[in-house]
């Protein structure tokens, strides 16, 4: 995948722009960088706080060669790639199921993938959105919320962060589509996340909560979750969060 970095001082949302550029009919590996953003967003159309060169905001453009059933694996693969990317800045990240990284239980990214079809057939738009400076956080988050100047004291330029994401995105995406690459991948996230199996969740799928412990990944990277009477309820989509021991 060759790698092609467009960059922008201010853009409402990279994962827009990247989209447009997308149906406009760009190749692989476009890559929308902002300063900053006036209307990013997360799952569900929540708000990604985006003050100017507080954090790396960014979208890739991809054409993966999958089957459909795999294409959540491209958010694993991603979250694999910046948690990568984040060691190298001296962090000790985890994944959260699905698309969120933490960093001693704070969140430091989040990753927002979406689809659309072009010219070039159906592309999946990865959005990175990753907290290099704390001052921006609005009080609603600040406790819940991190960043690496936080966890290191430094603040690295976002263009160096972006480089360093993309050579990763690169890396794992090319194991995503070998021979065998599906099962790669889960094996990558699974080394990389205290998610994957004995954790004590709750899920909220809509207007249903589960509660349980989580039992490993399905093949295309659903979650499993297993119930306090051992029935296994498989997540596709829905926010997961870490149950806490009560005494």
């Amino acid at each position: 995948m060759n790698i092609n970095v467009l960059a922008f001082d201010t853009l409402d949302s990279t994962n827009t722009e990247a989209m447009r550029q997308a149906r406009l009919g760009a190749d692989e590996g476009l890559c929308i960088v902002a300063h900053r953003q006036t209307a990013g967003r997360g799952r569900h159309g929540r708000t990604w706080v985006s003050d100017k060169n507080a954090g790396l905001y960014f979208s890739i453009v991809l054409h993966p060669k999958l089957e459909t059933r795999f294409l959540p694996l491209i958010t694993l693969m991603t979250g694999v790639a910046v948690h990568d990317t984040l060691q190298e800045f001296g962090l000790k990240p985890d994944i959260k199921w699905v698309n969120d990284i933490l960093v001693n239980e704070k969140k430091i990214s989040g990753i927002l993938a979406e689809t659309t079809e072009t010219p070039n057939g159906l592309a999946v738009i990865v959005g990175i959105g990753v907290n290099i400076r704390s001052s921006n956080f609005p009080d609603e988050i600040a406790d819940t919320a991190t960043s690496i100047e936080e966890q290191s004291g430094e603040i690295p330029p976002a263009d160096e962060l972006a480089n360093r994401l993309t050579r990763f995105c690169t890396y794992f995406y090319d194991i995503l589509q070998s021979d065998n690459g599906t099962k790669e991948i889960l094996n990558e996230w699974r080394s990389r996340s205290t998610y994957f199996s004995g954790k004590s969740v709750r899920a909220a799928l809509g207007n249903e909560t589960v509660e349980g412990t989580t039992d490993g990944l399905e093949e295309n990277g659903a979650l499993r979750v297993r119930k306090s009477d051992g029935s296994v309820t498989i997540i596709q989509a829905g926010d997961v969060e870490q149950l806490r021991a009560t005494n």
